[in-house]
């Protein structure tokens, strides 16, 4: 096994695409559909992990979010937007300064750094929030991947996962149906081999110090051209994991 938790080709994939990640209608459409409902379960958490008040303007003030593999900072943004100090790291450098400099235009100050989860974690840093959005299915080495993430939970904190159940569904609907039926993410995006199961992920947080605390699906209604949370974890799905 890899003693590296990146996989070339998928850098070089996303570096590809990397100026169109704020495009709402580009290669990222996706995900920024997916956003509200991701956004809107970490804010939830979060508010209720650490007490705070949601109708503050910065109700995530001081606390201090990790976001790995952060892209162009899709996360990143919204959640300094909340108070929320950042760091988002990616491994490839094209994302990272495309992050750079839409964060600059907008006003906002993130920590960007080319990085990798283990890296960060060698150097000793922790955090409060550590999100762990959609990558797990495109890393090499995926227990060093979740042990470097969980390491970096600083005590009282937690981890939220969102990554593609390994399942019959989730190949017909995020591959066959995605990629080559309604051309929703270029052909090549994911991989089902590398596809996860929730009670594989939980197995990784649990042996390395965090406790799951819930697990919820994400669908797709196509009438309303929303995501939403379900209790329905056969595809899409995420997980909050916490440290006591």
């Amino acid at each position: 096994m890899s003693d590296t938790t990146i996989n070339p080709d998928e850098i070089a994939k996303f570096t590809r695409m990397a100026e169109e990640w704020w495009d709402p209608s580009g290669k990222f459409k996706p995900l920024h559909k997916f956003n509200p409902v991701r956004l809107t379960y970490i804010r939830e958490k979060a508010l209720a992990r650490f007490g705070r008040d949601g109708h503050a303007r910065r109700p995530l003030e001081g606390l201090r979010v990790l976001d790995i593999g952060c892209g162009g900072g899709l996360l990143c943004e919204p959640l300094a937007r909340l108070g929320a100090s950042v760091t988002g790291i990616d491994p490839a450098e094209r994302n990272i300064a495309v992050a750079r400099l839409h964060a600059e235009q907008s006003g906002l100050d993130i920590d960007y750094r080319a990085e990798t989860a283990e890296a960060i974690a060698a150097s000793g840093a922790t955090f409060d929030i550590v999100l762990n959005m959609e990558v797990i299915e495109h890393v090499d080495n995926v227990p060093l991947f979740m042990k470097s993430a969980s390491d970096m939970v600083t005590p009282g904190g937690m981890m939220l996962v969102a990554t593609i159940n390994r399942t019959a569904r989730a190949y017909a609907l995020a591959i066959v149906g995605a990629e080559y039926v309604l051309r929703w993410l270029p052909r090549g995006t994911h991989d089902w081999k590398k596809f996860i199961t929730p009670d594989e992920v939980s197995a990784l947080v649990t042996r390395n110090g965090l406790r799951v605390a819930e697990k919820i699906g994400v669908v797709f209604h196509p009438l309303e051209d929303a995501w939403k949370k379900s209790a329905d974890t056969g595809v899409n799905y995420m997980l909050l994991a916490e440290r006591g």
